[in-house]
C-alpha cells in the first residue's frame, strides 16, 4: 500500500523540483499540504499531488492553446 502522505522531499523528487521550490508551492497554497506533529512537519496529500499534477497540466493545455507558434515548435522572434 502506498503512503498516504508524503514529505516534502518526496514531492521534490518527484516533481523533479528543488526543496525550495516545493516549499514554495506549499506556502502560497498552490499545493495544498497539512503540518502535523509537535515540530509542524509538513506533508502532502498523495491525491492532492496528484491533482496538483492535473491542473499543471491543464495550465499547459491551455498555454499551447493560447500561443500556437509553441505548438508548431517555432519560438516567437527574440525582441
Amino acid at each position: 500500500m502506498a503512503a498516504r502522505f508524503l514529505q516534502l522531499a518526496d514531492v521534490a523528487e518527484i516533481l523533479n523540483i528543488s526543496a525550495s521550490q516545493t516549499y514554495a508551492l506549499v506556502r502560497s497554497g498552490e499545493l495544498p499540504a497539512i503540518k502535523i506533529g509537535g515540530r509542524g512537519q509538513w506533508r502532502v496529500e498523495h491525491d492532492q499531488l496528484e491533482a496538483y499534477i492535473q491542473r499543471c497540466y491543464q495550465q499547459t493545455r491551455e498555454f499551447v492553446d493560447g500561443h500556437p507558434l509553441a505548438r508548431d515548435g517555432e519560438l516567437p522572434p527574440a525582441d
